[in-house]
């Protein structure tokens, strides 16, 4: 059948796929150090070590002979497309980010970006919290999001404040123990 009457695309549907969360309009991209080298080293790997490796792969692959049933050829080319779609999302981010020290805050005993907070929901539930930048948050290791609603909530808050956190689910209140952040 002709092309013109499909209406699949060459492009694969992965290549659509978002690779983190998108920032709210008008935001800034905030990251700590530690997370801004994280991406920056990956960035590097990615650029130094094995963009060339698949390269040398394809380039291999494409010298011997036909291309249209060539695994390595065709899985090379596929990886080359994401190799270069992360280094274009990184390098995006990395020009945005905008690198805050959690050590340098002065106002310790109240709640901002880079803190570690422990507090207690209304089902008497113990959580610790670290608030981070949009590429760092890792939910299940206790590192949220800034722009998450629990670091909204928490934000500027202080030990043995009662903040209300509004979730779908309904209203919890949530009783800070403790603000610490790092050396």
């Amino acid at each position: 059948m002709n092309k013109a009457f499909v209406k699949e695309s060459d492009r694969d549907d992965e290549d659509d796929v978002p690779e983190a969360a998108a920032l709210p309009a008008g935001t800034r991209n905030y990251m700590t150090p530690q997370g801004y080298e994280r991406l920056r080293g990956e960035l590097t790997h990615l650029m130094n070590v094995e963009r060339p490796s698949v390269v040398q792969v394809v380039s291999w692959a494409a010298s011997n002979g036909d291309r249209s049933e060539n695994g390595d050829y065709l899985y090379g080319k596929k990886r080359l497309r994401e190799i270069d779609r992360r280094m274009r999302f990184l390098t995006k981010r990395l020009d945005i980010a905008e690198v805050v020290d959690p050590a340098l805050q002065p106002n310790r005993d109240q709640v901002f970006f880079g803190a570690t907070v422990q507090y207690v929901d209304k089902a008497g539930e113990e959580h610790t919290v670290t608030i981070v930048g949009v590429d760092e948050a890792e939910p299940l290791a206790g590192r949220i999001s800034w722009i998450s609603p629990v670091a909204r909530a928490l934000t500027k808050a202080r030990e043995g404040d009662t903040v209300v956190l509004r979730t779908p689910g309904g209203v919890d209140e949530l009783d800070i123990l403790e603000v610490r952040y790092p050396e």
